[in-house]
């Protein structure tokens, strides 16, 4: 599993479940889905966790919850998610789709460690202020974005001195 990441509070309230529920519970209702208890289990798992998960590791997670609740249930849901702006997909070196939550969170990016896999989440005002100024350039009214950084990180430059930058 990666690092736990850097958020902006250190526990989510049932306030915020309540409420990232509706979000979910609007969307279902939008695409002509139903409303589960299976998928609630999913949400709030998701929230929960601070990692950035992979289909399989949440659905790890939530067979402790609901044993009965299936791969392919986590995966549509969390693809659900996504759509309704819950959770966004992160890209890292391995090749696996990880996705963390966006509920309620300030924009962040990603370094990643191309040797060793570790990433490092940072915030940039700047980065933010670019993705602003690009979208009234091209008349965008911006939503998100996605930014990482690939390089070696200093205990992989150590293990291997080759590794380092020029």
């Amino acid at each position: 599993m990666l690092q736990k990441r850097i958020d902006d509070q250190p526990s989510i309230s049932r306030e915020m479940v309540s409420e990232a529920q509706e979000i979910l519970h609007q969307h279902l209702k939008r695409v002509g889905l139903k409303q589960t208890a299976q998928r609630d289990t999913i949400l709030r798992s998701f929230l929960e966790t601070r990692d950035h998960l992979s289909t399989d590791e949440l659905h790890r997670l939530v067979q402790r919850q609901d044993a009965g609740i299936g791969y392919t249930t986590v995966y549509r849901t969390l693809k659900l998610l996504a759509e309704c702006g819950l959770a966004s997909a992160v890209a890292f070196h391995d090749g696996i789709a990880r996705y963390e939550h966006q509920y309620n969170r300030r924009s962040h990016h990603h370094m990643v460690c191309t040797g060793c896999g570790s990433s490092v989440e940072f915030f940039s005002h700047e980065v933010d202020q670019l993705e602003q100024e690009i979208g009234r350039r091209h008349n965008y009214t911006t939503t998100r974005h996605t930014f990482q950084i690939y390089g070696v990180c200093e205990d992989c430059r150590k293990k291997n001195p080759a590794a380092r930058p020029a």
